[in-house]
């Protein structure tokens, strides 16, 4: 309800039409004009002196006879030259009484009393933000008592308890929408944008320290025991005022691995981490997420957030981890469904792949811009077609670009219309002749064939039947499990060892692809596999050594795995690999060492086998396309005291400075975070930062930065102004 409405719904109990009243009359024909003019309208906005308070509505009522007979400014008329009009006639006033102070109070404590009762009746938040969602609950829900005290009459004798009991009410309403919007809306959108979400918290805090600070629960007269739980709530405000919560490393990690990982498959242990803390557990979570962030897409006008891809992407991902983990739920869901899709809904044309009609599930683009279903376009390149099939135009490239945008667009049409979004179709190259193709059961039959081969053929045969592993393990969970339990993965370890580069090829990628599922990987590295993918790592060929890279990083998601996997001298391979390897071998390299360098002592091991050297060269090739991955392990060894050494060595503050005027909002704020790591503790870098003119780029950083960008150019702008000081106090001791 808008304030001034309120107050006007307030200033309306003065005047109840129910019995005759005699001196008062003036004042009731007095409001009764005043409602009538337009001034009133404007929340007592009057020309003369300032705006009429309640408080004076109160004294005005309680005025003596005396001042009752006194001229009224505003009618121009005088109770002793005038006597009161005739009730009697049919154009007097009605009937009026005016209630005492106490039932003002009543009404405007009510109100507040409402909107506490709304909040304490709210579902327990789930999420990342359920602890302050709660703590915020139980210190709002401590406040109905001292309402019900009012409500009482503990208020009276107060005249400006009105206006206070306005202001909480007010601070009321402001911490309900907050909490409304977090239980309704995405909590993975919540995730990712925590610290603005956390500010809201932060305001509603201050607000209802303010309005705490300014009501006077001391003087009324209440007992001592609800005074005490008034004063309590009102520390715990203030207490809160400035403290920042805790971010969830892990979490924040999980995103990004899951991000960094794309379109590979991903450990199911960070979806089954993911999923818990965001509370995301089922088929039903994740209709009505998706709901919630289509809504947000559209609350926003169509663009909502620079990381909605990454979003949907996670959102897809984690579906798929709880379709997997309990198909019972998903069965059920789609037969409760059954009557829904009945329906046929007709798919719109753009959501339709040009060469099939049909919905498109993995949607790319090509050179023309044209968007195809990947397995169909790729059918059309692979018979050597160079053209697109829609204009004809000649393709300049044949790379397929995923369209995430699209593919978020038909996963919220899917559920929106109830109907389950396609399958995704195995990619024709895979199909060999002669060789096992994945199906929803395994074929035991053709896996005992190749365990023999495996374990007792030829080299020949060994090469041959590691790469139909690798082919079955690409192919879904299923395959993966039954590989392991038919007993294949000790003796892939046992062919790392092999002298012939393409076995050791196929039977490193057949471990990477088994890696996916999480039961497999404890029994991967119970086997002995680490030494021996390492030494992949260093002797393999190249593409033995990326995917050696992409199995030590799927199987370093487990904490302990870390400290084997560097203590087996993984880190100087990998950057080797950093810098030496194909395009995807240094990613792979990097997603490798950014992952491992979370354990303290494999930071260490990095700053000492002279990764930052390689780093900052990365830096200063703007063409390598390395800065990204560069810049984030760059800003996790900096965490480190002997990485912050190592890379304070190295002079990176033009490089910084440079990728802060000119790179990506993610660039820019890994540049913010090193250089205050660094600058913090050397007033020298510090200097050289502002000499490289730095402040500009920081103001604007500052101002329009994401919240973590906020707050290290924020922090490095104090740091350039404590210099500015120390530099004027040097010259100040100088001329003295």
């Amino acid at each position: 309800m808008p304030v001034g409405y309120r107050k006007q719904t307030y200033l309306l109990t003065f005047v109840q039409l129910n019995e005759p009243i005699k001196s008062n009359l003036y004042y009731f024909t007095f409001i009764s004009d005043l409602f009538h003019t337009s001034l009133f309208s404007s929340v007592f906005s009057f020309p003369f002196p300032n705006r009429i308070s309640l408080s004076f509505f109160l004294s005005l009522m309680s005025s003596t006879a005396e001042e009752d007979a006194m001229s009224s400014p505003l009618l121009g008329t005088s109770a002793t030259s005038s006597p009161p009009p005739d009730t009697s006639a049919t154009s007097s006033p009605p009937r009026v009484s005016v209630p005492d102070a106490t039932s003002i109070y009543a009404s405007v404590a009510d109100e507040a009393a409402r909107v506490v009762s709304e909040i304490s009746g709210l579902p327990e938040s789930r999420g990342p933000l359920r602890r302050l969602c709660g703590d915020l609950i139980r210190r709002v829900r401590l406040l109905s008592p001292l309402l019900d005290e009012i409500r009482d009459g503990a208020g009276d004798g107060f005249p400006d308890l009105v206006d206070c009991l306005d202001s909480v009410h007010d601070a009321l309403v402001c911490a309900r929408d907050v909490l409304r919007s977090v239980n309704d809306g995405s909590k993975i959108h919540q995730a990712y944008r925590r610290e603005a979400i956390l500010s809201e918290f932060t305001r509603v805090n201050d607000q209802m320290e303010k309005v705490l600070s300014a009501f006077p629960y001391n003087e009324l007269p209440m007992s001592e025991e609800v005074r005490e739980q008034v004063e309590l709530v009102h520390l715990q405000f203030r207490r809160a005022i400035g403290k920042i919560d805790s971010p969830d490393i892990l979490l924040i990690h999980d995103l990004a691995v899951v991000w960094v990982q794309n379109d590979k498959q991903t450990d199911p242990t960070i979806l089954k981490r993911i999923s818990e803390k965001l509370q995301l557990k089922s088929l039903d979570d994740m209709k009505k997420e998706s709901v919630a962030l289509h809504e947000l897409v559209i609350s926003s006008g169509g663009d909502p957030d620079d990381r909605l891809e990454e979003m949907s992407s996670l959102l897809r991902k984690l579906k798929d981890f709880v379709v997997t983990e309990n198909p019972v739920a998903e069965a059920s869901t789609t037969s409760k469904s059954g009557s829904v899709k009945h329906r046929s809904p007709v798919i719109p044309d753009e959501f339709r792949c040009p060469i099939s009609l049909e919905l498109m599930q993995d949607p790319v683009i090509v050179s023309t811009g044209q968007t195809y279903e990947r397995s169909c376009i790729q059918k059309w390149l692979d018979a050597g077609h160079k053209t697109c099939p829609k204009t004809q135009q000649n393709l300049t490239h044949t790379a397929l670009t995923p369209n995430f945008i699209l593919k978020s667009l038909i996963s919220q049409w899917c559920e929106s219309n109830g109907i389950e979004p396609p399958k995704p179709k195995p990619p024709s190259r895979d199909k060999k002749p002669g060789k096992h193709t994945s199906s929803s059961d395994c074929d035991w039959t053709g896996i005992n064939s190749i365990m023999t081969r495996l374990e007792n053929g030829t080299q020949e045969e060994q090469r041959s039947a590691a790469g139909e592993l690798r082919l079955l393990a690409k192919r879904n969970a299923n395959n993966r499990v039954c590989i392991a339990e038919a007993g294949a993965i000790p003796l892939l370890v046992k062919l790392l060892s092999s002298p012939d580069l393409r076995t050791q090829e196929h039977t490193v990628t057949a471990l990477l692809n088994l890696s996916i599922y999480e039961n497999n990987k404890a029994i991967i590295v119970e086997s002995g596999a680490i030494p021996k993918i390492v030494q992949v790592l260093k002797t393999g060929s190249m593409e033995a050594r990326e995917n050696a890279a992409a199995t030590l990083f799927s199987l370093s998601v487990v904490d302990h795995n870390k400290v084997a996997i560097g203590e087996a001298g993984a880190i100087p391979p990998l950057i080797d690999l950093l810098c030496q390897g194909s395009p995807r071998g240094k990613k792979d390299a990097a997603t490798a060492i950014f992952n491992l360098c979370i354990f303290q002592g494999n930071k260490i091991r990095a700053v000492k086998a002279g990764i930052v050297t390689h780093l900052m060269g990365f830096l200063g090739d703007p063409t390598g396309g390395m800065i990204d991955e560069a810049l984030a392990i760059l800003a996790i060894l900096a965490s480190n005291q002997d990485g912050k050494i190592a890379v304070s060595q190295a002079e990176p503050v033009p490089y910084l400075v440079e990728v802060m005027k000119t790179g990506s909002p993610r660039n820019k704020e890994n540049s913010a975070a090193i250089l205050w790591s660094v600058c913090a503790g050397d007033m020298g870098l510090a200097q050289a930062m502002k000499e490289m003119g730095a402040t500009e780029v920081l103001k604007e950083l500052a101002e329009n930065g994401s919240d973590r960008a906020k707050r290290k150019a924020g922090s490095l702008l104090e740091l350039i102004q404590q210099l500015d000081v120390q530099i004027g106090e040097d010259e100040g001791s100088i001329v003295t």
